[in-house]
Order: structure tokens, then C-alpha cells, then sequence
């Protein structure tokens, strides 16, 4: 088993952006790590059966969660030939006394929703901290020793222009984190930003900005020396995600707590994304996955990545002949790999190849 990923419900407020599973009940949080704790000894005979290389704490806000809670839950699991163990942090939470006993209990990478360097643009989407909160953040993180520091991005904000995005960039480039994920924003039904937008109240930037964005992105980060190795993920050499490349890699991982997705090859199961579900211990759901299912998985997420897929791989030779012919994808020795102009429309271009 290659990866034990957490997940961390509890958030102080929600972002209006946000429909990933999430509350804001911080008074059930010890009970909720009791029962996180429960199922880990459940599952241990899974956890056991591969040394696990990585941990990955999400929400949610994780660094919502004590640090005293944090060190349990590492432990439980057993970290001793853990690679890599991870925590998202809002960049309000971050104090020396949280870095230091985080740090103290295995932890070695730290993942900052930053999501952009414009106040304006924070409350506009809910976020609670501000521009500065993330600058303090990322010293005190560097003063604590981390050197593992990924920073989270989002572009096509409501209002964000060109010149905005190039700010962003600008002053991330100087930062330099080792890692950086940077996404364009997604509008989801059912988010108080949708509801804004159905109310006039804000307006989608449209696809022309957004593509203008992302090759800024694109090309930026490249002459800075980063690996675009991900279609949302950026890397100094040596730097790549370990956790989240074993999802792009097909690789089998555990997920616990609620809303918290497994994976054993054959098989996904997830956990009820209800933390009251959750707690009275609500079966994990289980689909098992046809031969179809997991081509179509291969498919979908080999091509999100630089490495691209094996073309002989592919079944349907004649749609990627004409993918080439319309330079939407090229091939890389024997790999099947999207061109820039592919993963501006890649869920197109994987449409086209499943099955």
C-alpha cells in the first residue's frame, strides 16, 4: 500500500468556492478522532500489508485539528519508513508552536492554500486569512526548518485580470516553493459562489482569459525551472507530490475518515461523506471496477500527467492518429503524451479515447 491519505472535515468557516465535504461542528473534533483512530486499528490488516510511503493529512482544514491529534494519528499508523507526510494549512493557523510540534511528529511537508496574494480577491470567495497572514505563514514555515513547501493557486476568479494573475505569479516565483498547485477555478452547483453568480453578483471570466492564464502559468514557471508534471501540478526537480502522484500512477491507497475514497486495484470503496454517518460507523460503500473501468481510469489519469501513457496501450489507434494530426497529443519515444494545446481541453480529448 503506497499511501494513507486523512481526511480533516473541520473548517472555521467554509470558502464559497468549496464542495469538497466539510463542517464547521469543531466541537465534535476529539470524537471524531477517536473513531478515525477505531477504524485505522480496523483496517490494520490493509495497512499492514505494505510498508506505507506516504501520509496525507486534507480537508477540510487540517490545521484545524490539535497538533496533540496529528502526532496520534502518525502514530497509529506507523510512520517508520514514511517518505513523505503531509498537512494542508491555512495560512491563518500557522504559528511557531504549530510548526515545531507537527514537525516534532513526523511531518515534512506542508501544503498552503494561498489560493491568491489580492485581499480583494480572499473575501470575495470566503477565505479567512489574508495576503500578509500567507507571507508570515510561509517564514515561519522556512524559519521552522520545512523544505518541503507546496503552495496552492487558484486563476478565473470572479474580477481577477491578467495583470492580477501575473502578481500572483510574481510574487510566488520569489517565494519559491518547492512545489505548486495551481487551479482554475471550478464552479460547482450548490456553492454560495454559483449562488452569487445566478444573483449577478459576480461574473465567470471567460475562456479566453482562463486559457491566457494558464500558458502564463505554463511558460513561467518553466523558465523558472519547475516540472510541469501534472496538469495542475508544478515541481523543482525532485519535488513531485509522492501522495498524489500514487493517483495519477493507478497505485492502491487507503483513505480514512468521512468522505475518504480507497483503492486496492480491483475495488474504490468510500466512507459516508457525513461526519454523524461517519461516527455511527455507516458501512463503506464498495464498486467494484470493470476491465472497462479501470482502462478508462488508466486513460483519464495517465494523460493528466508528463509522462503520458504507453500508445500501444491505447485501443482506439485510429482517434489517437488523429489527435496527433490536430497536435491535441505527440508521442515521446513510446508514450502518448498531451501537447499544451491538449490540456486546454483534455477531457475532451480522453472522451475520445475511453471506452
Amino acid at each position: 500500500m503506497a499511501g494513507v491519505y486523512i481526511h480533516i472535515p473541520f473548517c472555521a468557516s467554509r470558502c464559497k468556492y468549496c464542495d469538497f465535504y466539510s463542517t464547521t461542528l469543531l466541537h465534535r473534533r476529539t470524537e471524531y478522532v477517536n473513531v478515525l483512530l477505531r477504524e485505522i486499528d480496523e483496517r490494520r490488516e490493509e495497512i499492514d500489508k505494505e510498508p506505507i510511503r506516504t501520509i496525507y493529512f486534507g480537508g477540510g482544514t487540517p490545521s484545524q485539528l490539535p497538533t496533540t491529534d496529528i502526532a496520534r494519528l502518525i502514530e497509529a499508523i506507523g510512520a517508520d519508513k514514511t517518505e513523505e507526510i503531509t498537512v494542508e494549512v491555512n495560512p491563518g493557523d500557522v504559528t511557531t508552536d504549530y510548526l515545531r510540534a507537527i514537525r516534532s511528529a513526523g511531518v515534512n511537508r506542508l501544503s498552503i492554500g494561498i489560493q491568491s496574494f489580492h485581499d480583494e480577491r480572499l473575501q470575495l470567495i470566503g477565505r479567512r486569512h489574508t495576503a500578509d497572514d500567507a507571507r508570515r505563514a510561509v517564514r515561519l514555515i522556512r524559519e521552522a526548518g520545512f523544505g518541503n513547501l507546496s503552495l496552492d493557486l487558484i486563476y478565473g476568479l470572479p474580477g481577477q485580470t491578467m495583470e492580477e494573475w501575473q502578481d500572483d505569479l510574481d510574487e510566488l516565483l520569489r517565494i519559491a516553493p518547492e512545489h505548486l498547485s495551481a487551479y482554475c477555478l471550478q464552479w460547482e452547483e450548490g456553492t454560495p459562489l454559483m449562488e452569487m453568480y445566478r444573483r449577478g453578483e459576480v461574473d465567470m471570466t471567460d475562456e479566453e482569459t482562463e486559457t491566457a492564464m494558464f500558458d502564463t502559468l505554463c511558460e513561467q514557471t518553466r523558465k523558472a525551472g519547475y516540472e510541469h508534471y501534472e496538469v495542475s501540478n508544478f515541481a523543482k526537480p525532485g519535488y513531485y507530490s509522492q501522495h498524489n502522484s500514487n493517483y495519477w500512477n493507478n497505485t492502491p491507497y487507503i483513505g480514512i475518515g468521512a468522505a475518504a475514497h480507497s483503492y486496492d486495484g480491483k475495488t474504490r470503496s468510500s466512507n459516508p461523506s457525513d461526519i454523524e454517518q461517519y461516527i455511527q460507523r455507516t458501512a463503506r460503500a464498495i464498486e467494484p471496477l470493470s476491465d472497462a473501468d479501470r482502462y478508462n481510469e488508466r486513460i483519464m489519469l495517465s494523460l493528466r500527467t508528463s509522462k503520458g501513457i504507453p500508445c500501444a496501450e491505447v485501443q482506439d489507434q485510429e482517434a489517437v492518429n488523429k489527435l496527433i494530426a490536430q497536435g491535441l497529443l505527440r508521442k515521446e519515444g513510446e508514450q502518448l503524451v498531451a501537447t499544451l494545446q491538449g490540456l486546454h481541453i483534455l477531457n475532451r480529448i480522453i472522451e475520445q479515447l475511453m471506452i
